[in-house]
C-alpha cells in the first residue's frame, strides 16, 4: 500500500480519535476521564519511546514527522480506549477488570498486527510480536485503572477530611 493511502488512514484514525474522545468525556466524572487520558498518554509515550529507541518498533509513516513514536496512537487512540476501559470497569470486580482488559486489548493488538503486516505505519523488529503488544496494552490498562483507584481513594479521603473540618468550624 502506498504512502498516500497510509496518510489517509492516519487522518481517518485521527478524526475517529477526536470524535471518540468527545463522546468519552461527556459522561461524569469528566475530571476522572481527563486524568485517565493524561495518565495513559504519559505512560504510552514513555513505553513507546523506550521501544523505539531500543529498536523493537519503528513508525516509517507518521503524521508528525518530528517524532519517532506514533503520536496518534500514544497521545490519542490508546488514551481514548483507556477512558472507555475505565468507564466499563468502574464498578467491576478484580476478575471483571482482568477479563475486560483482555476484551479491550485483544482488538487493539489484532488491529496493530494487521496494520504491521499490511502497511508501513508500524514495523516490528527484534522479535517483537502482537503478543508483546497485547501484553503491554493490557498491562497499561490495568496500571492506569489501579492508579485511578488510588487517586479516587485519596480524593475521597481528602474530601471527607475537608467536610469534617468544615463541620468543626461551624460548631
Amino acid at each position: 500500500m502506498g504512502k498516500k493511502f497510509e496518510i489517509k488512514v492516519l487522518r481517518l484514525l485521527f478524526l475517529f480519535g477526536i470524535v471518540s474522545f468527545l463522546f468519552s468525556v461527556r459522561k461524569p466524572p469528566v475530571k476522572d476521564w481527563l486524568i485517565i487520558f493524561l495518565l495513559k498518554s504519559y505512560i504510552a509515550s514513555i513505553l513507546d519511546n523506550i521501544l523505539v529507541k531500543k529498536g523493537y518498533l519503528k513508525y516509517p509513516v507518521n503524521l508528525f514527522k518530528t517524532f519517532d513514536i506514533s503520536v496518534l496512537f500514544s497521545y490519542l487512540l490508546f488514551p481514548v480506549s483507556c477512558i472507555y476501559f475505565n468507564q466499563a470497569t468502574k464498578n467491576s470486580s478484580t476478575i471483571g477488570i482482568l477479563a475486560k482488559s483482555i476484551l479491550f486489548s485483544a482488538p487493539s493488538a489484532l488491529a496493530e498486527d494487521w496494520i504491521e503486516k499490511n502497511t508501513k505505519l508500524i514495523t516490528y523488529k527484534k522479535s517483537w510480536t502482537s503478543l508483546h503488544s497485547f501484553i503491554s496494552i493490557s498491562s497499561t490498562f490495568i496500571l492506569v485503572r489501579f492508579l485511578m483507584s488510588v487517586i479516587r481513594k485519596f480524593a475521597d479521603r481528602q474530601s471527607s477530611n475537608l467536610s469534617q473540618s468544615q463541620k468543626e468550624i461551624v460548631l
